[in-house]
């Protein structure tokens, strides 16, 4: 991080802030809310705007390296903000990385960074060119893959092999898991539903399906 602009009517939280990166060496500019508003990429910027580096991209051969690898990979999912909830669901459940396409899906733009809260300074991010590709570089190196859709064959509850090196793939807002990606993940499961709405938002379902893997994951130790 490079400069941090603060605005003058600062708040207690805004205070800390500003002293917390006072203390780590990083410059602090205080400004009006309107200079703030001229700065900042998002709508509403809540009293702070960062100047940081850029997130560098991770390696897919290296995520899948790990012993106890949870990835999460996005399958077209194209709304920024609920990226940023897969982001911040994934990394509070212990997700050791994420895989976005390159193409026709959301990155991490201002809104998906904000909705992220935090969450993207400690996942490993790998860009590529389809998720298809991906769950089959995922078996050839023992990481299984489990599909999210509302027809899968297994409840999340009843996933057995969440204790084992796996990636969880989601599908896109409105259309699911593309075909390639469902015909190649080795278990395709499901939330149960007990309301009368029969689904969720993928930032929703990925908060319930990874705390659900992260709960059995725990169970086996």
């Amino acid at each position: 991080m490079r400069t941090v602009w603060v605005a003058s009517e600062r708040s207690d939280d805004l205070a800390e802030i500003a002293d917390n990166a006072t203390r780590r060496g990083i410059q602090v500019r205080e400004v009006t809310r309107q200079e703030l508003d001229d700065i900042s990429s998002t709508e509403v910027p809540q009293g702070v705007v960062a100047d940081a580096d850029p997130i560098e991209p991770a390696g897919v051969d290296e995520m899948l390296a790990v012993p106890s690898a949870f990835l999460v990979a996005l399958d077209g999912v194209t709304d920024p903000q609920n990226l940023g909830a897969v982001l911040r669901a994934a990394e509070t459940a212990g997700a050791t990385g994420i895989v976005l396409p390159r193409h026709r899906a959301a990155h991490l733009t201002p809104a998906a960074v904000k909705a992220a809260a935090g969450a993207i300074e400690y996942l490993p991010i790998a860009a590529v060119a389809g998720i298809p590709a991906v769950i089959i570089q995922a078996a050839r190196a023992d990481v299984w893959t489990i599909g999210l859709d509302a027809d899968g064959d297994v409840p999340i509850d009843d996933l057995t092999i969440a204790d084992r090196p796996l990636m969880l793939v989601l599908g896109a807002e409105g259309r699911g898991l593309s075909r390639l990606a469902r015909e190649r993940c080795d278990v395709v499961a499901r939330i149960p539903m007990y309301g009368h709405v029969a689904s969720l938002n993928v930032g929703a379902a990925a908060a319930i399906t990874c705390a659900t893997i992260a709960r059995l994951r725990t169970a086996t130790l």
